[in-house]
């Protein structure tokens, strides 16, 4: 089974390109089966983790960025793919 976990970031006010920096420099403890990174307007940051796991296995997620980096909590989901088209 593949499980994808999705990590979403807001930066504070023209912290974007710092978020998006300190984002593709986290390392998980593990490595996932891909990992991709994306950027969008209002200086948000969407990881995207994929992993061959069961869709309640415990696995590493990237953590909540420290200090005032961010304007909110992340937001975190967990899906379970349908397979490719």
């Amino acid at each position: 089974m593949t499980v994808a976990l999705m990590w979403e970031a807001r930066a504070a006010e023209g912290r974007g390109a710092e978020l998006l920096a300190w984002a593709r420099g986290q390392e998980l403890p593990a490595a996932p089966s891909r990992r991709e990174t994306f950027h969008a307007p209002g200086d948000r940051v969407l990881v995207v983790t994929w992993w061959d796991a069961a869709y309640d296995a415990e696995l590493p997620e990237l953590p909540e960025p420290e200090g005032d980096l961010v304007t909110r909590p992340v937001h975190r989901w967990r899906f379970e793919s349908t397979g490719a088209e």
